[in-house]
């Protein structure tokens, strides 16, 4: 919705906002870009008389400001359905979905059109380091959008991508989550073959090879040419060095030198490839492009170094995205000694209603220490991480966690915090406490 008032700005409107727990890095951005904030969401605001209420989906029915925009009849819509109607309507649109890896795939492609002169707008859930906003409005053709399954607004149960109308998708992935609005899987991949449905004849579907939801939501029925990346895709990756070597239908086209860490981020970068092609970029030039990607905010950010101790922000919180991620520090960390301190908020609905607790302490297998934060949980953190024994932590207080973690780390460790929220500042107040550590 934050990107959304950017674009609204930019197309010339007046725009404000309101909203409860706002947090960096989207409310320094709001700030930044001089647009109003609101704290909550007070009835009284209706005096704020504007011509369209554009409404996110963490608004529902009982909501203040809601219920008084009911009763007086006044002009609303989705955020999706305004983004369709205003933005994209005009637009080559390359939409990027998945469980995992949107933002991050959306932040490469977006930057590999604007690193060939294609001067794209864009819409991303995170903040690309390239660009230094989460949305943009340009007068090119091409729009990059990251693409949720999750659904668009109390009045709208459709999935937000459903109103894109792509005509270049990418499904990354697809696994169980948002269990808080979908039932099982099934229910998720019957909204992402309504995605595959809105895409034209004239379009493209990049799809992850070897994804077995994937490969039945295509299996259902597709109308589009689909290209493959991963494993025995069309587009493929090996190591090469520091960066990988890639391939099109067996044809090794160059390698990506970078610095960013995990199979998932090859995979990301293949999926990015492969869509830019699509919309006419070279994809020598696109290759060359990713070895200036510099990556999203809070992924797998370096917040700072005390001690001799590293602090990362990520916002891994779904048990694959958690596993991969600290994959990639272990990865890292080859030969060098260093110990991974993985921090982890439970804070997703899917994680705190527990829907995947049980896969907790398998995606937490290749750290040396676990501490998790358990304040507002409805289940038992410490029996479902027993099976790491000594290794893992919880307390439900912040203050009691920081000291935990500062009376554990030694130099050269890596501090890996991982959460979807704010999580009550803590990488500041870890930097600040080993400071000034004895």
């Amino acid at each position: 919705m934050g990107g959304i008032a950017l674009l609204a700005r930019a197309a010339g409107h007046r725009v404000t906002g309101c909203d409860t727990n706002v947090y960096p890095p989207m409310s320094t951005q709001l700030a930044e870009q001089g647009i109003a904030l609101t704290e909550g969401f007070a009835a009284d605001q209706i005096a704020l008389n504007p011509d369209l209420w554009v409404i996110g989906n963490v608004v529902a029915r009982g909501n203040a400001l809601m219920e008084a925009i009911l009763d007086r009849g006044d002009r609303y819509v989705s955020g999706p359905q305004w983004l369709a109607e205003n933005i994209l309507q005009s637009k080559w649109v390359l939409a990027v979905s998945g469980t995992h890896g949107k933002t991050t795939t959306s932040s490469m492609l977006a930057w590999i059109l604007e690193a060939t002169g294609k001067n794209p707008g864009f819409l991303i859930g995170g903040i690309p380091q390239n660009f230094s906003v989460s949305a943009r409005l340009t007068d090119s053709r091409f729009f990059v959008v990251e693409a949720d399954e999750y659904d668009t607004a109390f009045f709208d149960k459709r999935s937000k991508f459903v109103h894109y109308r792509a005509k270049t998708a990418v499904l990354n992935n697809i696994e169980f989550d948002h269990a808080d609005i979908f039932a099982d899987l099934a229910a998720i991949e019957t909204q992402f073959h309504h995605f595959v449905r809105t895409v034209p004849h004239s379009g493209r579907v990049i799809a992850a090879s070897g994804d077995a939801a994937v490969t039945r939501v295509i299996g259902k029925g597709c109308w589009t040419p689909v290209e493959t990346f991963g494993a025995g895709g069309d587009w493929s990756g090996s190591d090469a060095g520091d960066g990988f070597a890639v391939f099109f239908k067996g044809q090794m086209l160059g390698t990506v030198v970078w610095d960013l860490m995990g199979e998932h981020n090859r995979s990301n970068a293949l999926a990015a490839l492969a869509a830019a092609q699509h919309a006419g970029v070279d994809a020598v030039q696109a290759i060359a492009a990713l070895g200036r990607f510099e990556n999203v905010r809070r992924r797998m950010e370096l917040r700072g170094t005390a001690a001799g101790v590293a602090v990362y922000d990520d916002f891994a919180h779904h048990p694959t995205a958690i596993e991969t991620t600290v994959a990639g520090l272990r990865t890292r960390l080859q030969g060098t000694g260093g110990r991974i301190l993985a921090v982890l908020e439970p804070r997703s609905n899917t994680m705190k209603l527990g829907i995947m607790k049980d896969r907790l302490a398998g995606s937490l297998h290749a750290a040396d220490k676990v501490f998790c934060y358990t304040q507002g949980l409805g289940w038992d953190a410490a029996a479902t991480l027993a099976s790491l024994g000594g290794a893992a932590q919880c307390h439900d207080d912040l203050r009691r966690l920081v000291a935990a973690i500062v009376a554990e780390v030694r130099p050269g460790d890596q501090v890996l915090v991982m959460s979807n929220g704010a999580f009550g500042g803590i990488h500041g107040k870890l930097l600040d406490a080993l400071a000034v550590k004895k």
